[in-house]
């Protein structure tokens, strides 16, 4: 077909029956629309992901309750629901044996294995909501489809045999003229392993599927009409952006803003497919449309906020002069598998923070005994928390004048423990303190965007 679009519909679109009722219709409205991805329901992967780590017999019997409860408050609503049903009881059976394993013992594959069952069910219910509004799908495992490598909790595809996979399953069924359904975020290792792309990993898969089937864009239908100039909940003036560009967006998701996966971008970006975020409860409203090249493209364009952020700040008199010390301590930093975000450095000191996202621990984990012990053996270590990233997103940023004052000039108020300037066309990042972070974001807000 000339136009072909690949759908992506998250958690809380897909979150009861009907959201998903409401998805449907937008799917069977929009004939280019072949392939639907899917996440798990809202709610429903944390709950996998707590019975992952193991959990005593009366949580889990909670939270397997639970789960039941999030699947059958949407199949009691369906008019013929016998067969379905028993696929989705035949699933939660699974999960149950898969979560006394864990009870037992918790291994990173299992996890991965236990946790994708939340897309297995969404996107099964799905087909069968399409199904009584006279519009029949094909379900596919998309781990036929997604090759990835073993790195559980965090697999990286494999380009060429996802190609392969789709090339021989999934092309003749849109060919055929089939509405494809399937999951995001899952993917089958080299072993046969069920694998997870991460949390998030859903737009990754619709933007790595339509790739490989060469679509014209990718629709993320989320629960908000698109991408805004800063999270609406901080700043209600917060405006809708109606185009931005591929490196716009990835430096928002990057910092903070949900609305995009970071990974979503990389596929699109490779093949130059536009990419359109949209509100499934109000398809109507409009949305956003990231492309490679929008006009106009304004030296302002959105603030994101990253709370709960760990600074390190490491010292030594060795520094000075000397050759090899910063290298010594990012192979320090590697080996405990932390990635680093933003750095400033002095004669004497590096500040910097850390990216959880990009790090294989996360969460107050990352800092463990035997990394500050290692550190510790080199330079002289200072951990701060209680801090927020606050990123101003926009254009030639660093060769516009006067943009340090504007900024700074509105912020003279707050104390700015950081500042990562000059490294990016795309933004300028400020350390401040976490209870002073709205503040920050609406002063700066105001004086960029609604002046």
């Amino acid at each position: 077909m000339s136009h072909l679009s690949v759908a992506k519909f998250g958690g809380t679109s897909v979150a009861n029956f009907p959201a998903m009722n409401a998805c449907a219709k937008i799917v069977i409205a929009d004939p280019n629309t072949r392939v639907v991805v899917l996440s798990a329901s809202a709610g429903v992967t944390n709950i996998l992901v707590a019975l992952a780590n193991g959990c005593e017999t009366e949580q889990r019997s909670q939270y397997l309750a639970e789960l039941r409860t999030i699947q059958y408050n949407i199949l009691d609503e369906l008019k013929n629901n016998k067969v379905i049903s028993e696929e989705i009881d035949r699933l939660l059976a699974n999960i149950a044996s898969l979560s006394e394993a864990a009870s037992l013992a918790t291994s990173p594959a299992l996890t991965d294995e236990l946790i994708s069952h939340g897309e297995m069910m969404s996107t099964l219910i799905f087909v069968e909501v399409l199904r009584e509004l006279q519009t029949n799908a094909t379900w596919v495992d998309v781990r036929q489809l997604v090759a990835t490598n073993s790195n559980y909790g965090k697999a990286a595809p494999d380009d060429a045999k996802t190609q392969k996979n789709c090339d021989n399953i999934l092309k003749p069924l849109i060919n055929r003229g089939e509405l494809v359904i399937t999951q995001g975020f899952i993917g089958r290792d080299p072993k046969g392993k069920t694998t997870t792309l991460g949390r998030g990993g859903s737009d990754y898969s619709a933007a790595l599927l339509a790739e490989v089937l060469d679509a014209k864009d990718v629709l993320i239908w989320t629960d908000v009409p698109g991408i805004y100039t800063t999270d609406p909940r901080v700043v209600p003036a917060a405006q809708k952006i109606d185009t931005m560009s591929f490196a716009e967006a990835a430096e928002m998701a990057t910092f903070g803003a949900k609305v995009l996966h970071p990974a979503t971008l990389l596929p699109a970006v490779r093949s130059n497919i536009p990419v359109y975020v949209g509100s499934s409860k109000d398809p109507a409203a409009g949305g956003t449309w990231v492309t490679r090249d929008p006009q106009p493209r304004p030296i302002f364009r959105a603030i994101a906020l990253r709370r709960d952020q760990t600074l390190l700040t490491l010292s030594s008199l060795s520094m000075l002069h000397a050759q090899g010390f910063l290298a010594n301590v990012f192979n320090i930093l590697a080996k405990h598998k932390i990635s680093v975000d933003t750095i400033t450095t002095s004669e004497v000191s590096i500040a910097l923070t850390l990216d959880k996202t990009g790090s294989a621990s996360s969460g107050a984990n990352m800092l463990s005994n035997e990394l500050l012990t290692e550190l510790s053996e080199v330079c002289n270590v200072k951990v701060d928390t209680g801090l927020s990233l606050v990123a101003l997103i926009g254009n030639d940023l660093h060769i516009t004048a006067g943009v340090a004052k504007r900024l700074f000039g509105t912020i003279e108020h707050y104390n700015v423990r950081m500042v990562s300037y000059g490294a990016s066309t795309n933004n300028i990042c400020l350390l401040v303190q976490s209870q002073h972070a709205d503040e920050v974001v609406r002063l700066l807000h105001a004086e960029l965007f609604e002046k």
